[in-house]
């Protein structure tokens, strides 16, 4: 019933969505020797790495001033990338999750040192109690993808589409051990952040991307912002590119990541994922001090600094620097955002081998550049 119900609410916002009318009230403009200079660096990355497509967006002094897609969305059917096409945000879905769940903590309706088993009993007791905290800055021991031994469980479901729901999700690797003891250590788990998404939800009573849609996506104006499912014939929507044994840029399987949820199963198109990271960079959403508490470098119980805030990774040696980086095998993604100073670059490709921060790096310098 969870499924069904959250199915009916996305695609309602889905079809809205498709047919709203953008709009960037307020957006700057970046000159043409800038620009050009940006594509031109955008371009020589590409055929330096041999990638597909990508879009890019820019944003300065917390205004979105400029937007872009290159190369092809689908090669085979000569596509060009266009600031509308829909790639997948893979492990940048993270920050989304993250933000739910610190809006709940400013409610007090999440307590981010509590047992996860609180909110979600279904999840099995393991050897030390796991806290949402630990969960949002990658201390849980939850194994990620390969780097431990991934137990779930097996059975029948009532419905066609079980994982709509989170918590059947972490039917998908529920069983697995810990790598550590929670708290000790840092180490990155997307299943982390799945079973953080069921949190999200038990705390908010209501299904997670619901919840993320009335208090995420449509304050933000995210219009093409839509969870991964599998289906066909989707709006803008990129194919994905990896390469063979040989080197060869080949086609990638097509994967629904919708089961990841906040962990890595949304998509959008540029001018949304733009959207986003000005939202980030204006602290929109979160009162500031909450902001500050997830932008500040978290320790391990041995008081061992971290790279990771609560949903991100923070460097402070030169300014504040806020990103976070995206990647399945049809996708990289990156967010890079200085708060303080009111300035971003995000990046989508549909190229699951893309450097995405060799991508960013290449604009940033394009700009300093120019402003010399």
């Amino acid at each position: 019933m969870v499924a069904r119900s959250w199915l009916r609410c996305w695609m309602t916002f889905v079809v809205l969505g498709a047919f709203a009318v953008s709009s960037l009230a307020g957006e700057g403009t970046l000159d043409t020797r800038a620009s050009g200079a940006v594509d031109a660096a955008v371009r020589r990355e590409m055929e330096k790495q041999q990638l597909v497509g990508v879009s890019i967006g820019i944003i300065q002094d917390r205004e979105i001033v400029y937007l872009a897609g290159y190369g092809l969305a689908n090669r085979e059917a000569k596509t060009p990338t266009t600031i509308d096409t829909v790639i997948n945000w893979a492990s940048n879905s993270k920050p989304v999750a993250a933000v739910a769940a610190m809006q709940l903590a400013e409610r007090c309706q999440l307590d981010l040192d509590a047992d996860v088993r609180r909110y979600v009993p279904e999840f099995p007791e393991k050897d030390g109690v796991i806290t949402t905290r630990q969960l949002l800055c990658h201390q849980s021991g939850i194994p990620h993808y390969e780097n431990g031994r991934i137990v779930s469980t097996e059975r029948a479901y009532g419905c066609e589409r079980p994982y709509l729901d989170p918590v059947l999700s972490l039917d998908t690797f529920n069983l697995s051990p810990l790598i550590y003891k929670p708290g000790t250590k840092s180490e990155y788990s997307s299943y982390a952040y799945v079973l953080l998404s069921a949190v999200v939800q038990r705390a908010a009573g209501e299904d997670f991307t619901r919840y993320v849609c009335r208090n995420i996506v449509q304050p933000v104006g995210m219009d093409s912002f839509q969870l991964d499912l599998e289906t066909t014939g989707q709006a803008h929507w990129a194919k994905g590119y990896t390469k063979n044994p040989n080197g060869d840029v080949i086609l990638a399987p097509e994967s629904a990541h919708y089961w990841k949820h906040g962990a890595g199963g949304f998509k959008s198109n540029v001018r949304d994922f733009a959207k986003w990271a000005r939202a980030l960079i204006r602290r929109d959403l979160l009162c500031r001090s909450t902001y500050d508490s997830m932008w500040t470098i978290q320790k391990t119980s041995t008081g061992e600094a971290t790279a990771k805030g609560l949903g991100f990774t923070v460097e402070s040696d030169h300014g504040l620097i806020v990103s976070h980086n995206g990647k399945q095998t049809e996708t990289r993604t990156r967010l890079e955002i200085a708060p303080d100073s009111g300035w971003g670059v995000v990046v989508l490709c549909n190229c699951g081998f893309a450097e995405s921060s060799a991508l960013t790096a290449a604009i940033q310098k394009a700009l300093r550049e120019q402003s010399q």
